[in-house]
C-alpha cells in the first residue's frame, strides 16, 4: 500500500511537471499576422498561417525555396510583411513572381536569410561590439548592416533602404524569424 501511495504521489508530480512544461512552451509562442507561431513548427509551417506574410509565402513558393526553409537549418529570416511588398514600386512583385525571374526572386529572398540562429540579443550584441553597427553576410552572399535607433533594430540594404524589426524572436524549430517593415534589396 505504501508503494502505491509513493507511486501516486510521484505520478502527480510528473503530471504537474508535464503540465507546467506544456504551459511554458505555450508562453513561448508569438502572434504574427493574427496567428500563433509555434516554436515546434518550422519557418514555412508558421509563415503559412500569418495573414501578414501571404506575399512572402507566395514568393518563397515561386522561388522554389520551400524545401530549403523547411530543412533543419538553423536560419534567421528577416520576414517582410505584405505591406512591405506593397510599398515596392508598382509591378515589382508581379514581375519577380514570373517564372523567368526565379533566379532574381531567389536572390531577393535569400538576401533576407542568415545561416544560423541569430536572436535579437545576438544582433544587438554584434551592434554593440561594432560600435553601433554590425554587418552580416546573407545566404545570398551579399551583406546587410544592422544598427539601433533607440531600442529598435534597423537593417540597411546595399541600396540604402532601411527596415525596422517590428516583431523580434519568433522562434521556429529550425531557427528564428524577425518581422520587418521593408523589403531589403541586394545589389546583385
Amino acid at each position: 500500500m505504501k508503494n502505491l501511495r509513493i507511486f501516486t504521489v510521484l505520478s502527480m508530480f510528473l503530471f504537474a511537471g508535464t503540465f507546467a512544461f506544456g504551459q511554458g512552451d505555450m508562453a513561448k509562442t508569438k502572434m504574427v499576422g493574427g496567428a500563433e507561431m509555434y516554436p515546434s513548427k518550422n519557418i514555412v509551417e508558421n509563415a503559412i498561417n500569418s495573414k501578414d506574410h501571404t506575399t512572402l509565402v507566395a514568393a518563397v513558393k515561386a522561388a522554389d525555396l520551400v524545401e530549403i526553409l523547411q530543412s533543419e537549418g538553423p536560419f534567421t529570416v528577416f520576414a517582410p510583411t505584405n505591406a512591405a511588398f506593397e510599398a515596392l514600386p508598382a509591378g515589382t512583385v508581379e514581375t519577380l513572381l514570373k517564372e523567368e525571374n526565379q533566379k532574381k526572386l531567389q536572390s531577393v529572398l535569400t538576401y533576407h536569410v542568415l545561416a544560423g540562429d541569430f536572436k535579437a540579443k545576438d544582433v544587438m550584441m554584434a551592434i554593440k561590439k561594432g560600435n553601433g553597427k554590425a554587418t552580416f553576410t546573407t545566404v545570398n552572399g551579399a551583406k546587410i548592416s544592422a544598427m539601433l535607433d533607440g531600442d529598435k533594430v534597423k537593417l540597411k540594404d546595399a541600396a540604402g533602404n532601411v527596415a525596422t524589426v517590428t516583431i523580434a524572436d519568433v522562434n521556429q524549430s529550425n531557427g528564428v524569424i524577425h518581422v520587418i517593415d521593408t523589403v531589403l534589396l541586394p545589389s546583385k
